[in-house]
């Protein structure tokens, strides 16, 4: 008999991923994934280099083909439930010499959402300088996009999905090629959208952080290696078993009894 239990979990989940593998010339970059993201949580995908962390959030979101498995949004299917759901893709794989402001690329979130005539519009202008100051960016709205740091891009890549006030928000490694003080402002924001009952799903790569940061754990390194609480999941026997024996008895004993080890451990960038 099917396990009704996991039925509820399905539903209620922003985002719940079954069986999902992806193939690239034959050889399997995910394998078989399961994964239901908690509601109004903020969830970390983790895993070394190679191990299919961008790749199962692409293929969960069309973004990449499937080989097979199945995704749903809030228990519907993902192209039903797109309204719901904004997407943070990772820095470098954004054409920063695309000749656009940044107030221009802000209110590119809410083009599913205005007719034609509203292009420009106050109403809009209005909602994506409301988003920009939430992340200290309301300063550089007339400003062309390749002329910002790689932090102020990240900063209004984050603006533009915030302004789509979507239920749950996926990050592609909002934390990459960033400096303190930029990772400290999108943290904070995120934490914020987490309290006011959204979700959000990152891979992530700075294992120091996963504890301070994230209340839900995904490690992965091709297949699924365990899922839960981080209190529960980011074990020493969990990233051992992710990571390969890679990480030093010193290095795990830091992570797992520390909410903060204090020094970056790089978990990959894939």
């Amino acid at each position: 008999m099917p396990d009704s239990r996991l039925g509820k979990a399905v539903i209620a989940s922003p985002l719940a991923i079954q069986g999902l593998t992806v193939s690239y010339d034959h050889r399997p970059v995910v394998h078989s994934v399961d994964f239901i993201t908690p509601p109004g949580s903020m969830s970390a995908i983790i895993g070394p280099n190679g191990a299919g962390k961008s790749t199962l959030l692409k293929a969960a979101l069309g973004i990449t083909r499937r080989l097979s498995g199945e995704v749903r949004v809030f228990g519907r299917p993902l192209e039903q439930e797109t309204r719901h759901l904004a997407f943070v893709p990772q820095r470098s794989s954004v054409d920063w010499d695309f000749p656009a402001r940044v107030i221009d690329v802000v209110g590119m979130g809410l083009y599913r959402d205005l007719r034609w005539w509203q292009f420009g519009s106050r109403q809009l202008r209005r909602r994506a300088m409301e988003s920009l100051a939430r992340v200290g960016m309301e300063g550089f709205a007339e400003r062309q996009i390749g002329q910002l740091s790689g932090g102020q891009q990240q900063r209004v890549f984050l603006a533009r999905a915030l302004v789509q006030e979507a239920d749950l928000t996926i990050l592609d490694e909002p934390f990459a090629g960033v400096d303190a003080a930029t990772e400290a402002a999108i943290i904070e924001v995120l934490k914020s959208l987490r309290d006011e009952g959204r979700t959000l799903l990152c891979v992530h790569h700075d294992l120091a952080t996963v504890r301070d940061y994230f209340d839900h754990v995904l490690l992965m390194n091709v297949r699924r290696i365990a899922a839960g609480p981080v209190d529960e999941a980011f074990t020493e026997e969990n990233l051992q078993a992710t990571y390969g024996g890679r990480l030093s008895p010193v290095q795990l004993a830091r992570l797992v009894e520390s909410p903060r080890a204090g020094r970056r451990v790089e978990a990959g960038q894939r």
